[in-house]
């Protein structure tokens, strides 16, 4: 009974890990490396209880390599030397797996003294993460490895898993259960699709229930689930949402200037505990939907996230939910956006062009040039800080890539340039 009862069920097969079904279903990618008896370098990324530890453990069993656990928040490259050593001896006759979760607590250099250890194939190394891989893992070990995907467990895959957890818990009570219609679905909402913390809801409902008489079931009410989940359900009970689509809907309704549904969206993702992607979103809407209607809004809104990691949950609630009504309620525009997506878009056709002699740095020609020099004009030479010279390539030297925005700012800039390069 020591053990944890997340511990004590985890899956010891892959068929009985739940949801996950786009990487260990039949004939998905993580089904067929295990039947391969091989493994490659892996990164496993995705929130926690998910599943990640669960089928590195599945994996070091079937293709019987001894398992390494580390954690990046307090292992150190002793901790990595120390499992290397155990390479090539009787300890680890088939090899070694090591599993570094929250690898990305690991700095760089830390991350870089793996490279030797995976690239000759000394160890098999599976990262896990919470954290987007491309943002917070050295290159080089990107490079080397392969990105898997976990994603938050469906309530509907979550189900299975709880029916396990209550029976384990009956048998260790030696008694039986009468469990009411809607807990396991409550507590599979509630838990976020964290599957480790529906198992330990169950746990708590088991533990709060009255003890029964010899003879007599113990009760499980939907009461119960209700009163042990309640902090639960409040941060985490999203009727089916993805987590992203809370973010999305976030985003759209700043975008959409509704201040209201903006506060919901907001409360909802700070409650589930997910500030940083509530941070990167206020930034990008700043950027991506005010923009220059609105300029300064981006330091104020860089301002109040700085703030908010400052002082932390609660009160980051604070700033946060200012810097969102100012993002709902401001003036929008997407022309500098819109502008750049013209320009990649030429870029990414083919369409660059050397760039024109009067820009170069370089301020001497070849004996090959036709006319010598360089013909820049000084713009600051020349009145009102302007004068008309070719500034993009030949090839596109007529494109309009920016359209000024319908907004007072816009309007008012291109009325001055309007003026000026008249």
């Amino acid at each position: 009974m020591a053990q944890p009862l997340a511990e004590r069920i985890r899956p010891q097969s892959i068929d009985e890990v739940v949801g996950q079904k786009h990487l260990i279903a039949e004939n998905a990618p993580l089904c067929n490396i295990i039947r391969s008896g091989h493994l490659p370098n892996m990164i496993f990324y995705g929130p926690s209880g998910t599943g990640k530890t669960t089928v590195a453990r599945i994996l070091a069993a079937a293709t019987k390599r001894k398992l390494h656990i580390l954690n990046g928040t307090n292992a150190s490259i002793s901790d990595v030397r120390a499992v290397i050593g155990e390479v090539n001896t009787l300890a680890a006759p088939n090899g070694v797996l090591l599993y570094l979760d929250e690898i990305q607590y690991f700095n760089k250099k830390q991350q870089q003294s793996l490279l030797e250890y995976i690239e000759n194939g000394t160890v098999t190394l599976i990262a896990a993460t919470t954290e987007n891989p491309y943002f917070y893992i050295y290159p080089a070990i990107l490079s080397r490895s392969t990105v898997f995907e976990f994603k938050f467990v469906t309530p509907e895959d979550i189900l299975p898993a709880l029916e396990r957890a209550f029976a384990v818990m009956a048998e260790d009570f030696k008694e039986e259960f009468e469990i009411e219609d809607g807990v396991l679905m409550h507590i599979a909402r509630g838990c976020g699709g964290d599957v480790r913390k529906g198992v330990n809801s169950v746990e708590l409902c088991v533990l709060s229930s009255n003890i029964p008489d010899v003879g007599q079931k113990r009760k499980i009410l939907l009461e119960t689930a209700k009163a042990v989940t309640q902090k639960t359900a409040l941060r985490y009970d999203r009727e089916g949402d993805e987590h992203y689509d809370l973010l999305s809907a976030f985003q759209k309704s700043m975008r959409g200037s509704d201040p209201n549904a903006t506060l919901h969206y907001l409360a909802r993702i700070l409650e589930a505990g997910d500030m940083p992607s509530a941070c990167r979103r206020l930034m990008v809407c700043a950027a991506e939907d005010v923009g220059l209607a609105y300029p300064m809004i981006i330091p104020i809104v860089k301002a109040a996230v700085d703030m908010a990691f400052q002082v932390g949950m609660p009160e980051a609630r604070i700033p946060l939910a200012d810097a969102a009504v100012l993002v709902a309620t401001s003036p929008k525009s997407n022309s500098a956006y819109l502008g750049y997506d013209a320009a990649l878009s030429d870029l990414q056709a083919g369409k660059a062009g050397p760039v024109p002699r009067t820009l170069q740095n370089k301020h001497f020609d070849g004996e090959d040039a036709a006319v010598k020099g360089q013909f820049y004009n000084y713009p600051h030479a020349y009145p009102n800080h302007w004068c008309k010279q070719q500034y993009l390539p030949d090839n596109l030297k007529n494109i309009t890539y920016y359209q000024f925005g319908e907004n007072r700012t816009e309007q008012a800039a291109k009325e001055y340039w309007d003026k000026i390069k008249k």
